[in-house]
């Protein structure tokens, strides 16, 4: 159990106590601690911000461009999704209303290429490295 120690400051200390531990962001026991054993090696303790502004608009500025990067990326997969296998076919019926099963097989075979680059454009980087005309997985993925 922490000791306990009293003191009696005058109600024109403890209120400016109270406002100097508010300025150091610190709980009054805290700060009554912190200036006895400042006192006691005889320095004024100063409080100093982690950070500049500088340092912090630098901050700022990482954490823009990694949520712009973030928000393309989203762009990225949600375009993949929509350019799957599903989105080739309704887009097809959608075109061609009425169009029979043997039509869309064909259709499917014969964009199949076209669908495919624009995975491995998506992929590429992320998942996939490509060595010429042969793709492997990105390191990590193996």
């Amino acid at each position: 159990m922490p000791n306990h120690v009293a003191t009696y400051p005058t109600d024109e200390q403890l209120k400016r106590w109270r406002s100097e531990a508010d300025e150091m962001d610190m709980s009054f026991s805290e700060w009554v601690q912190g200036m006895v054993e400042a006192g006691m090696k005889n320095f004024t303790p100063t409080v100093e911000r982690d950070e500049d502004a500088h340092e912090l608009r630098e901050q700022r500025n990482d954490l823009r461009q990694e949520l712009e990067a973030t928000r393309t990326r989203v762009r990225e997969l949600e375009t993949a999704l929509y350019q799957g296998e599903r989105e080739a076919i309704a887009e097809y019926v959608e075109n061609n209303p009425g169009v029979e099963y043997s039509e869309i097989v064909q259709h499917l075979m014969n964009s199949t290429p076209e669908r495919v680059s624009r995975q491995l454009d998506v992929l590429e980087g992320e998942r996939v490295q490509r060595d010429g005309d042969t793709f492997y997985p990105t390191e990590g993925d193996e």
